[in-house]
């Protein structure tokens, strides 16, 4: 499975690099996962909400169509100048997740992430969550709003804030691997997965649960 995180200036760093170290984790014990962090700017520094720079990998794309997309928040309640507020008032990123959901790629979302998913019209009509600072903004783009620490629709998945990145990690880990690999990631990562997981009526099929 090809996985990109997408990163832009004054994304919140946790957003990101949660999901990428349990990624990562899972990719040691078996799973077949490539987990890039990418930019729209291609391969560079990029500076997040609290200062840490990371670099870029490349372009998104680069490497081929990803199977799984990620998308940080940052930023949003601060309306700050970088981070996924500003990222919501230009059309470049929106343009690409509008291109990578109709050819098919998951797509999914860390707390504030699900803005810009939602500025990319992909949240209207679908159950979803968000940081609690932006539930509203977000049932006001048309989403059915869950209260769930992760909501799993099939092809788009949110979270709420923050820590929430690690249990989507490790939800994707289980949905795609197998409850054993993402287990084992947890206890690794002593973080122990919190709140409910709803999951659309699929979803539930597949993991022989109830939403």
């Amino acid at each position: 499975m090809r996985v990109e995180i997408i990163i832009f200036q004054g994304f919140d760093e946790l957003d990101a690099i949660g999901p990428f170290e349990v990624l990562q984790h899972a990719r040691k014990r078996g799973a077949e996962v490539e987990t890039r962090l990418v930019n729209l700017d291609g391969a560079g520094e990029v500076r997040g909400a609290n200062g840490l720079r990371v670099r870029a990998e490349g372009f998104p794309g680069e490497q081929g169509l990803p199977e799984l997309v990620i998308v940080p928040g940052g930023g949003w309640a601060a309306r700050a100048p970088e981070g996924a507020w500003a990222e919501a008032q230009r059309p470049e990123l929106r343009n690409l997740l509008s291109r990578y959901n109709a050819a098919g790629v998951i797509t999914a979302a860390v707390c504030s992430g699900t803005m810009l998913l939602a500025a990319a019209g992909l949240v209207r009509g679908r159950h979803a969550t968000t940081h609690h600072t932006a539930i509203e903004e977000l049932r006001a783009q048309g989403a059915e709003v869950v209260d769930a620490r992760v909501v799993d629709e099939g092809d788009l998945v949110t979270c709420g804030g923050i820590t929430s990145g690690l249990d989507l990690g490790l939800w994707l880990v289980e949905r795609f691997f197998g409850a054993r690999i993402s287990g084992e990631v947890s206890r690794m990562m002593e973080h122990e997965r919190r709140g409910p997981i709803w999951r659309c009526a699929e979803q539930n099929v597949a993991a022989g649960g109830e939403k």
